[in-house]
């Protein structure tokens, strides 16, 4: 039994390694020239850390990444509105949540492929795709094809496959540009040791700064504007913008943008999309960010594309051929359709929470953070986190 991944991104890499090792034989195709992703940082909770177990990649995660130790929320001028309860997490999920650059994370999973014996071609644009009951054609626009029993479209947020399996599904504007950055800074009120950082709330803006590994830094900024906005800034121009809407802000913030060079920052309008109803067609089905688009507020999108991959892997270790695998292809979807939807709504709604603007809502929104900061990020979290995904 074979099967094509669409996609070479987390998804379609975690994808890939989890249906080797229940015995398929895998080829991925990446339209990009090379696997590099550059100037952003990725954290994975505990469910994510499970998933990477599954799939043998843990260990390399625990020596490239950085644990999180500390997690602070604070007001836009630095007072402390919580400490979030990161220990308690760790000792009740067996591990902590580690931050990662998104490059290394990615080439830890390609050279696992490569080592495991998946084949990835670079360079390797989607075209369209046939399905019959005795396989699947992909074309490429280069003439070629290629045939397989199985194809997971792990094609992205704009994924092609999906619109061409059920048409096109209009993407959500979240309301926010992401500014993010990576260099070297260092404050003693957070040491490398310690790992972790923090998040500073303003109006309708917000700042996070953590460590992530091999003595670097990440930080990222969330600013409401109008949809396409500053589209056609230059990093230059977003550098600029930051330090004059961050320069009163908590004293690291300002100097931790000054310190990043312009090469290492990154400016994306942020989009999900509405949960669909179907994931899968026949021999096909979406997987990770091509199913399921989420905003990065609960920092479950790679985590969830790396579940749908050991999930999908466990319910096709038996490699079952024919109608079986259409069956199974729909009880993947079934399985992790309501999950995921409801972390879909749930980071749509925590962005709401944090890019606030009434002064009031801001002011009710700080106070609760105060006084109930355990109850909240805890045991609303504790079904997002806590979920066991199986062992293959």
């Amino acid at each position: 039994m074979n099967a094509i991944v669409i996609g070479g991104g987390i998804g379609g890499l975690s994808c890939a390694i989890a249906l080797r090792k229940v015995g398929w034989d895998v080829t991925v195709f990446e339209q990009n020239e090379t696997l590099i992703e550059n100037g952003a940082g990725i954290v994975l909770a505990a469910n994510a850390m499970r998933a990477l177990k599954s799939l043998d990649i843990a260990k390399h995660i625990q020596e490239e990444g950085t644990p999180i130790g500390v997690a602070e929320l604070r007001s836009w001028d630095g007072n402390l509105l919580a400490s979030l309860p990161v220990d308690k997490q760790a000792i009740r999920y067996g591990t902590p949540s580690y931050l990662i650059h998104r490059g290394k994370l990615q080439s830890i999973l390609h050279s696992h492929c490569l080592h495991i014996g998946v084949s990835v071609h670079l360079g390797k644009s989607f075209a369209e795709v046939d399905e019959n009951n005795d396989g699947v054609e992909v074309r490429f626009p280069d003439g070629t094809s290629t045939y397989s029993d199985l194809l997971i479209a792990a094609d992205g947020y704009r994924s092609k496959i999906r619109d061409q399996l059920f048409g096109h599904s209009s993407l959500r504007y979240s309301g926010y540009r992401a500014i993010r950055g990576i260099g070297s800074f260092e404050d003693p009120r957070y040491p490398l040791a310690a790992g972790g950082g923090f998040e500073a709330l303003g109006k309708g803006a917000r700042f996070g700064f953590s460590h992530l590994g091999n003595g670097r830094i990440f930080w990222f900024a969330a600013i409401n504007e109008p949809e396409g906005q500053r589209a056609h800034f230059t990093p230059e121009e977003h550098k600029k913008l930051l330090l004059q809407k961050f320069q009163n802000w908590y004293s690291p913030v300002p100097s931790v943008v000054e310190a990043t060079s312009t090469s290492d920052i990154l400016s994306h309008s942020i989009y999900d999309l509405a949960p669909l109803s179907n994931w899968s067609k026949g021999r096909i089905t979406l997987l990770g960010d091509a199913a399921h688009p989420m905003l990065p507020n609960l920092g479950q999108g790679g985590a969830q594309a790396m579940e749908d991959a050991v999930v999908l892997a466990d319910l096709l270790k038996n490699k079952p051929i024919g109608t079986t695998l259409v069956e199974s292809l729909k009880a993947f979807e079934k399985l992790r359709i309501q999950r995921v939807s409801k972390i879909v709504r749930q980071s749509r709604l925590m962005g709401r929470l944090m890019q606030l603007e009434s002064p009031l809502a801001l002011t009710i929104r700080n106070a609760a953070f105060r006084v109930a900061v355990d109850k909240f990020f805890i045991a609303r979290l504790h079904p997002v986190v806590g979920y066991d995904p199986p062992i293959l």
